[in-house]
């Protein structure tokens, strides 16, 4: 890959050498980002009414920093829909929350502003695969409609949390926390706080996206619980309301090339 370590957040150690994943930031040092105003400058999404101009700008300029042969976008809904990406697929946008592929230097992508990123791969470097977890998507059941797609045991996989909105910074309702509270118990013991108003409570989305990929059986590398809305190198749309989206992105590398594995941003 041909940009500054500082232009996207990856994994540290833990994770397999063959696979790269990473999440961009909002105005990267090495790669030149096209959007302005609230979407400046690398805003990576078509559905925000950025500059369609720009965005494609953006999405050049990514293919050409991480130098992968494509990107399997999708249109994301908060469901549970996981598409298998191949170079066809990828000519396409489905309607789609994840995604997997077994094809090398082809990328698979989720946008996120706030919801939760998630990368699972195997450790031998053969299949990879992303989802976007939403609250709704994380409870529907996205992240173990991932796991069951993927080609290989739940126990051979290992997942990346990327950056998205802390605890502290993520107060929801009542109907959100029942919902939550409706999958397990003592899950929303471990995931949820009283809020600072009547009826509010805090929702930590990194305790809950942890728990649901331990109890699919699939081991998480550390992550750093990056809050998007706190760190202003990130999007946030609950902190900005109008803004554009960073891309949670990962690929197979092609036989014997690792190059760019240790590049997380500090």
């Amino acid at each position: 890959m041909r940009a500054d370590r500082a232009d996207w957040v990856a994994p540290g150690p833990g994770w397999p050498a063959s696979v790269t994943a990473l999440t961009t930031v909002r105005q990267p040092w090495a790669v030149r980002g096209h959007s302005q105003g609230p979407f400046g400058t690398w805003n990576l999404a078509d559905h925000v009414d950025d500059a369609p101009a720009a965005v494609a700008a953006n999405r050049a300029a990514l293919l050409s920093a991480t130098g992968v042969s494509g990107v399997q976008w999708l249109q994301q809904v908060h469901g549970t829909a996981v598409v298998a990406a191949d170079g066809e697929t990828a000519r396409q946008v489905p309607v789609a929350d994840a995604a997997w592929t077994r094809q090398p230097g082809l990328a698979v992508a989720v946008l996120t502003a706030d919801c939760v990123p998630v990368v699972l791969a195997d450790r031998a470097g053969t299949v990879v695969g992303v989802a976007h977890g939403g609250w709704r998507g994380l409870v529907g059941g996205v992240i173990g409609a991932l796991v069951a797609a993927m080609p290989v045991p739940a126990t051979g996989l290992v997942a990346w949390v990327g950056p998205a909105i802390g605890p502290a910074a993520y107060e929801v309702g009542d109907d959100v926390a029942g919902a939550v509270a409706g999958l397990d118990r003592n899950l929303a013991d471990v995931c949820l706080r009283p809020g600072r108003r009547p009826g509010k409570h805090q929702l930590d989305l990194f305790a809950l996206t942890a728990s649901l990929l331990a109890a699919s059986g699939v081991a998480v590398v550390p992550f750093e619980r990056t809050c998007t809305f706190s760190d202003a190198r990130f999007y946030s749309y609950r902190r900005d309301g109008v803004t554009g989206r960073m891309a949670t992105l990962a690929w197979l590398q092609p036989a014997g090339d690792v190059r760019g594995k240790r590049t997380p941003c500090s």
